[in-house]
């Protein structure tokens, strides 16, 4: 599983401001269905990731549409892209998401105990 490594959840230093804002737009760029949804779709091809035209595909919508919403996620370096060949392949930035999910999960799981461990584990292995 893609997120095995989320061992702690507490963060070692307090946030700053700039992460916070980094934060922020990282969420805010899977803000939409369509990016929420190539999210999802990169992880679960993880680690191999999909071409461009596969996502495409799986998704419907149009390849201007697509290099829309590819960029914006790319831009937040939630996706990473590489050329192989002419296509380009695109992966989940993993050890971004899992910032991220530590960052969100910080603070509930390690001072009021909001989300017990045993159950974020579990969902997550699913």
């Amino acid at each position: 599983m893609v997120f095995e490594v989320l061992k702690d959840f507490a963060l070692t230093d307090p946030v700053s401001g700039e992460q916070i804002t980094r934060y922020a737009d990282m969420f805010a760029a899977m803000g939409t269905d369509s990016r929420l949804r190539i999210v999802q779709l990169l992880l679960s091809a993880h680690p191999d990731g999909m071409v461009a035209g596969e996502i495409q595909t799986e998704l419907g919508i149009s390849s201007s549409n697509l290099s829309h919403h590819l960029d914006k996620l790319k831009n937040e370096r939630l996706v990473r892209v590489a050329r192989e060949g002419t296509f380009l392949r695109y992966t989940a930035n993993t050890e971004a998401l899992q910032e991220l999910l530590n960052f969100l999960y910080a603070e509930c799981c390690t001072r009021n105990k909001a989300i017990r461990r045993s159950c974020l584990k579990t969902s997550l292995k699913s």
